[in-house]
């Protein structure tokens, strides 16, 4: 007998109980609470200060303000000139004026109140006044000074509380690190620039210093007048140079330091006393590439035949010199020295540098076709005068 299926809803009906409601009769649901407020955001942490700042801050101590003085001998006017009336006009010019300079240093040993500065900041002054970074004044003596390094130390009159700059690597940097000036451009103490090190090894002689032996940093923070002796440091607040000079004119904004490794051997040598001994050759010396050397050959009218290899090629011969006793003659192209080889005449210097007066240097060196093994004894670098 099939099954009889009644719908739910008659079933309810007949039964006479609640009939439940479609879905589509159902009341809305009552609406949901609004969602709840989102938290409050902590307070705002103020952000660390920038390595600039942390790095200034380790520094920043130990730098000093130079203040110098000098008589300089006044220029007399011509004796065609000596009317009263000229006279009281410009003044007498006779005597000598006072003349004051300012720089920068950094405090390289504070036992013994020992301040790093450039040699043509103290330059034949008679008197040194030195501005700590807290305020303080106290006298300063120049122990040393080598114009060929452009370094000097300056010894403090007092050496309570002072505190000096820790001293990093030169060798260790990169073009493109951090570089960061200090010192008192214009009189403006505590003054901080930032760069980077824009390139290595600069020789000064390209810069028009004939007289220098340096290897310079080059940076483009900012160095003026009165930076000059202040330090030039890494981001991790170490000394990496002594700032020396700024290009002036076209180019300007370029600035350089003299490497650290470099000051603090000259400036243990001031220190103690003594005076910084240079070797010398007795050369004056030129680049010279290949392709320089081929456009030479090819034309008719050289004068002399040169080796087409890169080298530093001898312009002239000083005359009772090493390099005059040793046999090295004009047109001879130096290749190579302490097995060393030898590009420009920058690297030649660099081992000159790095040697020791009267101990032998082997040299390479082409003569037109033929090449020679030659020995050398470096002496020392004679006073200008």
């Amino acid at each position: 007998m099939p099954v009889l299926v009644v719908p739910l809803l008659l079933v309810s009906l007949l039964l006479g109980g609640p009939s439940p409601r479609p879905a589509w009769a159902l009341e809305p649901a009552s609406p949901s609470p609004p969602p709840a407020a989102p938290a409050p955001l902590p307070p705002a942490v103020a952000a660390p200060h920038s390595f600039v700042a942390e790095a200034a801050r380790r520094v920043g101590p130990a730098v000093v303000r130079i203040d110098t003085e000098r008589d300089v001998v006044r220029q007399s006017f011509d004796p065609a000139m000596l009317d009263p009336l000229l006279r009281d006009l410009f003044g007498d010019s006779a005597g000598s004026l006072r003349e004051r300079g300012q720089g920068s240093g950094v405090v390289i040993d504070a036992g013994k109140g020992l301040v790093l500065t450039n040699a043509h900041v103290v330059d034949q002054v008679d008197g040194v006044a030195v501005t700590l970074a807290d305020g303080r004044q106290l006298d300063g003596t120049v122990v040393g000074s080598d114009p060929v390094t452009d370094l000097a130390v300056v010894r403090l009159s007092g050496r309570e509380r002072l505190q000096a700059a820790p001293l990093g690597d030169s060798e260790a940097l990169e073009v493109g690190d951090w570089a960061i000036a200090l010192g008192s451009p214009y009189g403006l103490e505590r003054t901080v620039t930032l760069g980077i090190v824009s390139s290595l090894h600069r020789d000064i002689n390209s810069l028009g210093f004939s007289d220098k032996r340096l290897d310079l940093i080059q940076t483009d923070a900012a160095i003026n007048p009165g930076n000059s002796g202040g330090p030039l440091i890494n981001a991790s607040g170490e000394v990496i140079g002594i700032n020396t000079l700024v290009r002036s004119g076209p180019g300007a904004g370029l600035g350089f330091a003299i490497p650290i490794n470099l000051a603090k051997r000259v400036a243990g040598q001031l220190a103690s006393g003594g005076t910084v001994v240079h070797p010398y050759l007795g050369l004056q010396l030129v680049p010279l590439t290949a392709r320089v050397a081929r456009e030479n050959n090819r034309d008719p009218d050289a004068l002399l035949q040169l080796p087409e290899r890169d080298g530093a090629l001898v312009q002239r011969v000083l005359p009772d010199s090493p390099a005059e006793a040793a046999g090295l003659k004009r047109g001879d192209l130096v290749v190579s020295i302490a097995e060393q080889a030898v590009l420009t005449p920058a690297a030649l210097l660099q081992q000159v540098e790095r040697s020791e007066v009267g101990q032998p240097l082997p040299l390479q060196v082409l003569r037109g076709q033929r090449e020679l093994q030659l020995s050398i004894r470096p002496a020392a670098l004679p006073a200008p005068g």
